[in-house]
């Protein structure tokens, strides 16, 4: 066995969650396991560890171990995210189904419309934040489609970024957003219980086929969580990584006005380059080893995706954002079983805020400091000024 380097930094300060990149650069210089002093856990720095660990999910398990806390472990028990094998399977069929690409083709024409009614506004004032032009369009679509009440949504994006911020370690960022998660959970519960949830929704549907004994009412809360919040969060954070990435390499952007048969691989390649998750822990069901390290069981590994698709082993020239590059095996969205349900509704929006960018728009300008999101687990922008210059 290997011995094991460590780790000394904390990767949870608010420095290193808005600057990330030389904490996951020198973890993977220090190997493809890396023991976390801080975090009492092993980090997956590299892309081929964590590919594996995420598709052996017999061996490195979701339940009791996604947060790096025990807390909010407790807090996730009865979710798709934190639940393995056959009940995880059937929590995810229950749902997942309305997020596959041709489930999707029903919205598809909407979200266009969506789409190009939110550009033609924003090129109208010419200057804008791109965090509200990419909040815009999933906030129209998302919420309706997983039956969010219409006239309860004024908290929703706080209440879904807590849901994620509290899934690291239990540091102040974690502890300042307890309140809004649980708040999260009691509302989501009393709306299923009074079934005040959008007509043909997917809860609604879940709420149907609960009154046919398919599921118990009591699991359809947690899953309504389990798909508002990362069906808004992934988009909403890829889109201001978009305008950001193309308006800071306007080269690139001329090559996708040049050729828009490049939108697929540009949408796979920005969310490699700036991926919408951090890291989610695993926990190790027996003894084993990653690539020679001895793993204990019992003991939790943190996947780092946004470290793995910068990788220089796995990606030639990582740390340059290349619209052309074959991006589509990135780990932005996960791998294996627990693969981003909504990804490919983001995918959608993404793509539909693009097409309808290279219509109206000839240039994106950044006029201004961008500003990250502090988030345990989601790497967005918080305030994103940009100038679109008409076409």
């Amino acid at each position: 066995m290997t011995t094991v380097a460590e780790y000394p930094a904390n990767i949870y300060t608010t420095d290193a969650i808005l600057n990330p990149y030389p904490h996951y650069q020198r973890m993977r210089r220090l190997g493809p396991a890396v023991w976390l002093n801080r975090h009492k856990c092993f980090a997956l720095p590299r892309y081929p560890e964590c590919k594996a660990t995420l598709r052996d999910d017999q061996q490195f398990l979701s339940d009791h171990s996604v947060a790096l806390n025990a807390l909010c472990n407790r807090l996730s028990r009865g979710t798709t995210l934190a639940s393995d094998g056959d009940e995880h399977a059937r929590r995810r069929k229950l749902v997942a189904h309305r997020l596959l690409p041709r489930a999707l083709r029903g919205v598809s024409d909407a979200v266009d419309d969506q789409a190009r009614s939110v550009v033609e506004a924003a090129v109208a004032r010419g200057t804008v934040d791109g965090v509200d032009l990419a909040t815009a369009l999933p906030l129209a679509v998302v919420p309706d489609l997983v039956g969010w009440p219409r006239d309860q949504r004024e908290h929703l994006l706080a209440w879904g970024a807590a849901s994620f911020d509290i899934l690291g370690p239990l540091n102040w960022q974690a502890i300042k957003a307890l309140p809004r998660a649980v708040q999260m959970v009691r509302f989501v519960r009393r709306v299923v219980a009074e079934r005040r949830v959008v007509p043909g929704s997917i809860v609604d549907e879940l709420l149907h086929a609960a009154d046919d004994g398919v599921l118990a009412h009591d699991d359809c809360p947690a899953l309504m969580i389990d798909y508002i919040a990362p069906s808004l969060d992934t988009t909403i954070s890829a889109i201001p990584n978009a305008l950001y990435l193309l308006g800071t390499h306007p080269e690139q952007w001329q090559r996708l006005k040049e050729d828009p048969a490049l939108i697929p691989g540009a949408v796979n390649e920005i969310v490699r380059y700036e991926s919408p998750l951090r890291a989610f822990a695993r926990r190790v069901s027996c003894d084993t080893e990653i690539a020679g390290v001895a793993i204990p069981s019992g003991a939790q590994v943190l996947v780092m995706y946004a470290s793995a698709n910068r990788d220089e082993d796995e990606w030639d020239r990582a740390e340059v954002f290349d619209i052309g590059r074959d991006a589509g095996r990135h780990m932005g969205f996960g791998n294996g079983a627990h693969a981003c349900a909504g990804q490919g509704l983001a995918r959608l929006e993404t793509t539909a805020m693009l097409q309808a960018l290279l219509r109206r728009v000839d240039r994106i300008e950044v006029v201004g400091e961008p500003e990250w999101a502090v988030n345990n687990i989601i790497r967005r922008h918080r305030r994103l000024p940009l100038r679109l210059i008409a076409a």
